[in-house]
């Protein structure tokens, strides 16, 4: 699944060096700015000093998306050696589509409009004023961006069978009100209209209210990852 995620979420730049991938986008989202181990550089700690001279000559923390498919297997334990900390559980989630699924008033366009933009950025927005790098990440694969009054939102991907959701946000004083679910069932609605026959999210673990959502309209775990980072204390 760290393909699909990979795809759904680029980085405006990636870098192979024998099967890693260095993603760079100006800092915005650990996802877009980290290391993807997808095969055996063979050399490990060659390639990790490799990784580190690359993002600290752009003044960033080497970062390195783990989960099962890491590859050399091992290589949790070599970052940890070398100081690396564990952050950020976080687990995948899978549904079958089924529905019908309800609309409920939801639009779903085919761009993020300047609303959407603003009410996603003023949830997730952690990164300055560098909304227009994670702009340009959203624009960087075809996607259906759904909205509810202004006060919640999401994007999905569709990946051939797949539907990929992401961004999902809902304005604080507007939470418990049931709109997050609206723009999922949303969401997942329009999936099935693109021809999409299963969806996936990912969520931090220690989310417990989104996580009871998902599981509430039937995703379960289907994996899990976590990110080793060199310099923890960015963000």
């Amino acid at each position: 699944m760290d393909e699909l995620v990979a795809e759904a979420w680029p980085a405006p730049s990636a870098q192979d060096i024998g099967g890693w991938l260095l993603r760079h986008a100006d800092g915005v989202t650990k996802r877009a700015n980290s290391v993807l181990p997808l095969y055996d550089p063979g050399d490990v700690d060659r390639a990790v000093e490799r990784a580190e001279r690359f993002y600290t000559a752009l003044g960033l923390p080497t970062v390195f998306l783990m989960d099962a498919q890491a590859r050399p297997e091992g290589l949790d334990g070599v970052l940890e050696g070398r100081g690396y900390e564990l952050v950020e559980r976080t687990i995948a989630m899978t549904a079958e589509l089924g529905g019908p699924y309800e609309r409920e008033r939801v639009d779903v366009m085919d761009a993020p409009s300047r609303e959407w933009l603003d009410l996603w950025w003023s949830v997730d927005g952690r990164y300055d004023r560098r909304l227009p790098v994670a702009e340009k990440i959203l624009r960087g694969v075809s996607a259906g961006y759904a909205c509810v009054d202004g006060l919640a939102v999401g994007r999905g991907v569709p990946q051939g069978d797949w539907l990929g959701v992401y961004a999902m946000a809902v304005a604080p004083d507007a939470r418990r009100r049931g709109l997050g679910r609206r723009v999922l069932r949303a969401l997942l609605g329009w999936g099935s209209e693109q021809g999409c026959k299963r969806a996936y999210l990912v969520v931090v673990e220690r989310n417990a209210p989104a996580r009871a959502l998902y599981e509430s309209e039937g995703f379960v775990q289907a994996g899990a990852y976590h990110y080793r980072v060199r310099n923890a204390t960015a963000r």
